[in-house]
């Protein structure tokens, strides 16, 4: 099964029933919010990630043309 990825709001905006003997709407709500400040610092950090590689890649990409470009020249 195939999810999009959950997004910070969509943990802190969670609804659940309430049942007769539910658990507690203000812990779960405050775990959520925990959970939902986890997601953001960790995609945050995934998006930073891929720009450096991509960066990398990129810098990787522009020294092997000139290392080949060096090597047609000798």
């Amino acid at each position: 099964m195939n999810h999009t990825p959950l997004r910070p709001w969509q943990v802190r905006d969670r609804c659940f029933n309430v049942r007769r003997r539910g658990l507690d709407p203000v812990e779960i709500r405050t775990f959520l919010h925990r959970v939902a400040d986890e997601l953001a610092v960790a995609q945050t950090a995934l998006v930073a990630v891929q720009e450096e590689n991509v960066r990398i890649k990129n810098a990787l990409r522009a020294w092997q043309s000139a290392q080949s470009a060096n090597r047609h020249y000798r």
